[in-house]
């Protein structure tokens, strides 16, 4: 959210600010290949974690572990369509328009790259959630493991 909220919209402003004929393409560039490397970062650590949690499943009580696998599942595809399938899309828009800014906002063209770009935020906005609650149901398992593990060591002690 921080990148639909304070990074894209400051990158457009900062540029127009130099009245640079082009400083929406360029904007959009940068905020274009910025979000691919959130998209596919997140892709990775949604995929990487979740086979992290698969590995240590035995160690993981039922609802915390349905809630990782669910979140993680949620985070990995997200990024991927908000990559591959949106990003995609909305890549080959800009290139059909040449230069979005000259393009009528009635044209179906523009119309469509702005439905994609809500498109894009949503997916990331939903992305950001289900990674929030993954953390935090990976947090409460291993806190949760860890108070197990104390207990267990304990009463297994010869000095208790």
């Amino acid at each position: 959210m921080f990148f639909s909220f304070a990074v894209a919209p400051n990158v457009f402003i900062v540029l127009r600010s130099f009245a640079l004929a082009n400083a929406n393409e360029i904007a959009g560039t940068i905020v274009t290949r910025t979000l691919a490397l959130i998209n596919i970062g997140g892709f990775l650590i949604g995929l990487i974690a979740l086979l992290i949690i698969l590995v240590l499943k035995k160690r993981i009580s039922v609802i915390p572990f349905v809630l990782q696998v669910l979140s993680l599942l949620v985070l990995a595809g997200t990024t991927g369509v908000g990559h591959w399938v949106v990003a995609a899309r909305m890549r080959a828009l800009r290139v059909a328009m040449v230069t979005i800014d000259l393009v009528p906002a009635d044209d179906p063209r523009h119309v469509a790259f702005t439905q994609l770009h809500v498109y894009s935020v949503g997916l990331l906005s939903v992305a950001m959630i289900a990674s929030l609650i993954a953390i935090v149901a990976i947090i409460v398992s291993a806190r949760r493991t860890a108070a197990e593990t104390n207990e267990t060591t304990r009463s297994q002690s010869p000095f208790r």
